[in-house]
């Protein structure tokens, strides 16, 4: 027979493991379909045991795999929170880093506005772009 603290629900565990900042944005990724236990979709209130493959769904399509090893009962500083999971995800391909640094040197050349444009300024775009 199973005891109740080698299962917990998977919105608390993605919080607690930190691959979430909170219980919240986990429960909105687990609904939105970017979670996927064993293969399957799945809803927060799935009950986790070790072993369990968790796949999560980030940024660009990019994904995220971690075996579930342990569970805490209340929140652990990030460093004793990666000892819950072990990270399967392959490390990344050097064209994908090549893309981030060319997409982080893009960011930095063209800064965004300080301010919002004002009348004269709304005018002028509606001007570029053939709106009026």
């Amino acid at each position: 027979m199973e005891d109740a603290r080698d299962r917990t629900r998977l919105d608390v565990w993605l919080d607690i493991a930190c691959l979430y900042k909170t219980r919240s944005e986990a429960q909105t990724a687990c609904r939105g379909g970017k979670v996927e236990v064993n293969g399957q979709s799945v809803k927060p209130h799935r009950l986790l045991k070790p072993g369990d493959e968790v796949v999560i769904t980030r940024a660009r399509d990019k994904l995220q795999t971690v075996v579930v090893v342990g569970f805490a009962a209340r929140h652990v500083a990030r460093a004793e929170a990666r000892a819950l999971y072990e990270d399967r995800t392959p490390p990344p391909m050097p064209a994908e880093i090549e893309a981030r640094h060319l997409e982080r040197l893009f960011r930095q050349s063209n800064p965004r506005p300080t301010r919002a444009p004002g009348r004269r300024d709304q005018r002028t775009l509606r001007r570029l772009k053939g709106m009026t």
